[in-house]
């Protein structure tokens, strides 16, 4: 199948858009990959929607900024992939299928009491009906339902992607957006998949609140700061950090509290170090040292967070790039994989990786009316 996949992460930048060529499970081609930065007029109705989710209680109806956030995401991304295939000579016909994971507003993990609650928002009809393909979404619910985490679901795209670039495991992947989350490989194989803690989205929202921009653009803020070890320590000192694999997080998990008295550059290196050091705490779970850690998102284009993962890890670490991976494209790649997997009714979370008692399969595919 020739799949279009889509990728709009918690960080509420862009819509990133890849093409690939697979059955599922071998990748045949890579297509063309792109990004379009979200427009402010649907950035402000998926904050809106993202502040009410935080406040939604179960049981109640679901938020009314939903419905126009979830219409805004799907134009938006209809608007890129336009665009997009304009650009790069391709039509719509072209295409069997497109993946969208949606714009997450909400996921919380489960618990002993209750299973866990996760909502991406994204009209997946009114994108068939626009594109005329078929559209594979809701990725994550069916597995929530079955008391697993509902994230991460890449991990099974890192190993096949792994295996196209013929990188030799034991390997961990880390993609850090607005959480970060690592997959561990095993030398036969086999997968574990986490959320380490906070990747760019503490960060950036201490850059927002402090006016300083969107994010530290380059690490300008935390390269000149110093890490605060009584913050650090504070944050570290959460729950989540003793939890074992699955786990997995919102972005909103975490409190800026600890850092709010500090100066702008003393906290956006202490979030840097409280990125990093989640990240090390979540590789020491793999049964044997990975070879390399190879780091994919926007994350790695902070040049201040890659030292201090480099300073915190006792392996090499690489950029996608230097293995030749399209970085910011991941993500996007793999909803695309996912896609063709959801078609072919292939499972798409593991016990190893969102905590499900068996392999299961997931998402769901809106035909063109």
């Amino acid at each position: 199948m020739k799949v279009l996949g889509f990728m709009t992460g918690t960080s509420l930048d862009a819509v990133d858009m890849a093409v690939l060529e697979t059955d599922g499970e071998a990748i045949t081609a890579f297509g063309p990959a792109g990004e379009r930065k979200l427009s402010d007029a649907t950035r402000e109705l998926v904050l809106a929607a993202t502040h009410d989710a935080l406040k939604w209680e179960r049981g109640t109806p679901e938020p009314e900024s939903f419905a126009p956030a979830a219409t805004a995401v799907a134009q938006e991304h209809f608007e890129a992939a336009s665009s997009f295939i304009e650009e790069h000579g391709l039509a719509w016909t072209e295409f069997d299928l497109i993946g969208m994971h949606g714009q997450t507003v909400l996921h919380e993990r489960p618990n002993e009491e209750r299973i866990g609650r996760t909502v991406q928002l994204g009209d997946a009809q009114a994108l068939a009906d626009l594109t005329g393909v078929p559209v594979a979404f809701d990725f994550r619910t069916a597995d929530v339902a079955a008391g697993g985490e509902g994230a991460p679901l890449a991990p099974i795209y890192h190993l096949a992607r792994a295996r196209a670039g013929g990188l030799e495991p034991p390997a961990a992947i880390l993609n850090i957006g607005g959480v970060a989350n690592v997959t561990l490989i095993d030398a036969d194989g086999t997968m574990v998949g986490f959320d380490t803690g906070p990747g760019n989205g503490m960060i950036d929202l201490l850059m927002q609140e402090r006016g300083a921009g969107r994010f530290d653009a380059g690490g300008k803020y935390a390269s000149v700061g110093a890490v605060d070890e009584a913050a650090l320590k504070a944050m570290l000192a959460h729950p989540y950090f003793e939890a074992p694999p699955p786990k997995s997080l919102d972005r909103y998990d975490f409190s800026l509290e600890p850092v709010e008295a500090l100066r702008l550059e003393d906290a956006a290196a202490t979030l840097v170090a409280f990125t990093a050091a989640g990240v090390a705490k979540g590789v020491a779970y793999a049964p044997v040292q990975p070879r390399a850690l190879i780091v994919c998102g926007g994350g790695r284009h902070n040049p201040v967070l890659m030292k201090a993962l480099e300073a915190a890890l006792p392996m090499p670490v690489k950029t996608a790039e230097d293995l030749e991976w399209r970085g910011d494209s991941i993500e996007a790649e793999a909803f695309a994989y996912l896609a063709a997997r959801t078609a072919r009714d292939l499972p798409i979370s593991f016990p190893g990786t969102t905590g499900v008692k068996a392999a299961m399969t997931g998402g769901r595919i809106v035909r063109p009316r």
